[in-house]
């Protein structure tokens, strides 16, 4: 291959995991929020591999981490998840949740197929989120302003955001049409303020 065509082959893979740095670059600090760890049903969490181990269509199905609440400011999210199983469909990988409110702001979900999709609304992200496939995923939370995601860098969903306590959750977790069974693994999870 010439130098150009590398260079273009190149350019059209996703980043490794590790190699890639926040979008919407300039004047981030990173942070390192606590979390606590979420079992519910027949989630089950080791470290950060997420599984849902039952086809239960009813009851609350969760393994996830639950990270500390923020308000104000602009929030980053980075992290790399990949479905590594889904005999299930419409499972809820990353989460927004509006302490205000009742119920979860803006979720992230992956239907069998590997179709990623924003559940309120059904708005399709992606369909990168095949079996064995690894995504990367950007939120960027400017509370009282807007909440945007992207997939593998790109801008894929803008939202209008209210003010207000949040807090991220990522991991498994049925959603209300939803099932597994699901194995779900997360990795190079960072955060950023500004």
């Amino acid at each position: 291959m010439t130098g150009a065509v590398c260079a273009s082959f190149a350019a059209t893979l996703p980043a490794a995991p590790g190699a890639a740095a926040e979008v919407e670059p300039g004047g981030w600090t990173s942070v390192s929020p606590t979390f606590t760890v979420q079992e519910r049903g027949c989630g089950q969490v080791d470290d950060l591999t997420f599984r849902l181990t039952c086809s239960t269509a009813g009851g609350d199905q969760r393994a996830e981490r639950r990270y500390a609440t923020y308000t104000g400011g602009t929030r980053q999210f980075e992290g790399y998840v990949r479905v590594s199983s889904l005999s299930g469909t419409r499972v809820s990988l990353k989460q927004t949740f509006n302490e205000s409110a009742a119920g979860p702001y803006f979720m992230l979900a992956v239907e069998r197929g590997g179709r990623l999709y924003a559940v309120h609304g059904g708005d399709t992200l992606s369909n990168a989120a095949t079996v064995g496939a690894t995504v990367r995923v950007n939120t960027v939370h400017q509370v009282g302003s807007s909440h945007r995601t992207y997939i593998n860098g790109s801008l894929q969903h803008t939202y209008a955001s209210p003010g207000g306590s949040f807090y991220d959750k990522f991991g498994a977790y049925r959603t209300n049409s939803g099932n597994g069974p699901a194995t779900v693994v997360w990795s190079n999870v960072r955060f950023w303020r500004k």
